[in-house]
């Protein structure tokens, strides 16, 4: 089944472009099933951009899905106009009354920022409390990682010398994992922050299990199961060019910057990227939704009961 967006989303253009299948209002009410509730709240400054990348990977499932994009009330997006969020995404407080059966926390511009000291930091808080009682799942990704694993169980992010920037190898810790069914041994996942969460300080918490970890840039998945969420460090979501938009912003912004690692081809930036993290980023995201629809309620009013 596809993913039900809005048919004015610049995001459903791209997706069907690239044979992602979505559907309109009109069609998905002709399907008598219940459609799985996923939401997005979209902490990037480019938030089309992350919303075609996101829609992208949860539209890939055989599941009808109903995608929500949600944003922050307390914070202005500078990047994004007014009038395309006015369209197309409700307010945190416009949905906390809704059930989901999966959310998404994207990553924010803010990691070298102490969380208390983030503008819009109260409001995630009541988030993070809001997902025990109101989703079946979520995914974290990058400094929404870091933020919740921060928020639930108290481990910190540490700074980093220098920017972990690049393509690199990861292992897979547990091949028995539901989230990591048909993985590789060995995979390579892009990279982009200044901050990380340390091995030591999750091996303390006996209820979080690492899944996915690079010997180079340490800690990439983790998994909760008590309460149902996963931490994504990294960016699997990321495009063939992302890595190469980030790094050219700063050089023509005279931001000092290392090349990217092992992205471009020869270490050339006149060269194109290859995707080499695109399959093993679906699988992760379809065995995410899989999971959600074998143990979510089909009354979506128990969710968040037990």
């Amino acid at each position: 089944m596809p993913i039900k967006i809005p048919d004015t989303l610049p995001a459903f253009t791209t997706l069907v472009s690239e044979g992602v299948r979505v559907m309109t209002e009109t069609v998905a009410v002709r399907q008598d099933i219940r459609p799985l509730q996923i939401g997005l709240l979209n902490l990037m400054p480019n938030k089309i951009k992350t919303e075609v990348q996101m829609a992208r990977l949860v539209g890939a499932s055989p599941l009808q899905v109903e995608f929500s994009l949600i944003r922050l009330g307390t914070h202005k997006a500078k990047n994004t106009s007014e009038e395309h969020l006015l369209s197309f995404y409700h307010t945190w407080e416009e949905v906390k009354d809704r059930k989901f059966d999966g959310f998404i926390i994207t990553g924010a511009p803010v990691e070298q920022m102490d969380y208390e000291d983030v503008s819009y930091w109260d409001e995630m808080r009541q988030i993070f409390d809001w997902t025990t009682t109101n989703v079946h799942s979520t995914m974290n990704v990058c400094w929404g990682a870091m933020a919740a694993i921060y928020h639930f169980h108290d481990v910190p992010k540490h700074a980093l010398t220098e920017k972990a920037f690049g393509v690199y190898r990861h292992r897979n810790l547990a091949p028995a994992s539901v989230y990591l069914n048909g993985f590789s041994d060995d995979f390579q996942v892009p990279v982009s922050r200044w901050t990380e969460v340390r091995r030591e300080d999750v091996e303390k918490k006996s209820d979080l299990e690492i899944l996915m970890e690079s010997d180079e840039m340490g800690l990439c998945l983790v998994h909760e199961k008590k309460g149902n969420r996963l931490y994504m460090f990294n960016h699997v979501e990321y495009d063939s060019t992302s890595l190469a938009d980030e790094y050219f912003r700063d050089v023509n912004a005279g931001i000092p910057i290392k090349m990217p690692h092992d992205y471009f081809p020869h270490n050339d930036d006149t060269l194109t990227p290859q995707n080499r993290w695109r399959s093993h980023a679906h699988l992760l995201f379809g065995n995410w939704i899989n999971e959600m629809y074998q143990t979510t309620h089909y009354d979506m009013d128990k969710i968040g009961t037990e």
